[in-house]
């Protein structure tokens, strides 16, 4: 099924929230409401990824989205065992061993192309990065979308170059990972107003506007801003769908700030501000996914201890404005509020 962007019966994109939040519920959820769901294949095999598309399609016969977590090159394995050091003595307090050893992960990138190639699903986007020219023609040719996320002009000149047909602009104000396309980047502070106005300049693909999008005056500002749509994460977070944690989304509503740290992954990513990020987030790396393993047996013992002082706790700066319900109807009532 052809997608066009623009022609969305209404211009939201539900965001590809990787390690849950993101459901095939939430995605059906939202194309009711008339917009674009994603599923978040980041962290999942391809079988994963597989069983989770059946379930869209069960579920829905309007398109959907898959999003990918391009690959890194391997981290300095010096930097990933300074800071296992740092964090082992938090692992004994909490009974928990980190990993000695991390082996190299590529998100079972070559088995989720090429499972997407054999079975093309509508709209494939790309986080931390962008495929090769060359596996791009390849899901072009058999009918697949394609998004690449990007934080500046130059990622964005980036993505036109390797053949992406629309761009996901991500603004400051998102919540999780920043997109940036090397690990190492700091990631850019323009607003996201301004940043589609620079990504406009270099570019004529459409672009999806995220980040901080909470209301219906931010949705109407970043499409009168140039944007075909826009992407909402946060704002889905506490709906009856979202794979969200009771913990996470009671957390929306009782932490005050939000702030960028590579505390737990090892890439820049917004959460809402806790102690283990005042802790740790000066010394982490940018190792990711090393610091991502490295930290999964604490982030696990926090969540089952409804730990919000130690876990990692994804979120916007619009994250108050997050409301409960269901996501058809967030997402129907943020688009009348910003026709109004």
């Amino acid at each position: 099924m052809a997608v066009r962007l623009a022609e969305l019966a209404v211009p939201v994109i539900g965001a590809p929230m990787a390690g849950g939040p993101s459901t095939p519920e939430l995605v059906a959820a939202v194309n009711r409401a008339g917009g674009l769901g994603f599923l978040a294949a980041g962290y999942k095999s391809a079988a994963g990824m597989a069983e989770q598309i059946a379930a869209v399609r069960k579920s829905t016969d309007r398109p959907y989205g898959v999003n990918l977590f391009v690959p890194a090159p391997p981290a300095d394995p010096a930097a990933v065992a300074a800071y296992r050091e740092r964090l082992r003595p938090e692992a004994e307090r909490w009974g928990v061993a980190l990993p000695e050893e991390i082996g190299p992960d590529r998100d079972d990138w070559e088995a989720k192309r090429a499972a997407l190639l054999a079975d093309p699903v509508p709209v494939v986007s790309y986080t931390f990065g962008l495929p090769t020219a060359e596996e791009a023609a390849a899901l072009r040719a058999v009918g697949t979308l394609q998004v690449g996320t990007v934080t500046t002009p130059e990622e964005a000149r980036a993505a036109q170059a390797v053949g992406m047909d629309a761009l996901c602009v991500q603004g400051p104000e998102a919540g999780g990972h920043r997109g940036t396309h090397r690990v190492t980047d700091a990631p850019g502070e323009l607003p996201l107003l301004e940043l589609l106005s620079a990504v406009r300049a270099v570019t004529p693909l459409p672009l999806i506007a995220a980040g901080g999008l909470g209301d219906g005056a931010a949705v109407a500002a970043a499409l009168r801003a140039g944007a075909v749509a826009v992407q909402l994460g946060t704002a889905l977070l506490r709906s009856d769908e979202s794979g969200a944690s009771a913990t996470h989304r009671a957390a929306l509503t009782e932490l005050p700030e939000t702030v960028v740290t590579r505390a737990f992954t090892g890439r820049p990513a917004r959460g809402l501000r806790n102690a283990f990020i005042d802790r740790h987030g000066r010394y982490a790396p940018p190792a990711y996914p090393e610091v991502h393993h490295l930290t999964a047996p604490l982030r696990a013992a926090a969540t089952r201890r409804a730990d919000t002082t130690a876990m990692h706790l994804w979120a916007g700066t619009a994250h108050r404005l997050a409301r409960t319900g269901p996501a058809e109807e967030i997402v129907a009532e943020l688009w009348r509020s910003a026709r109004g």
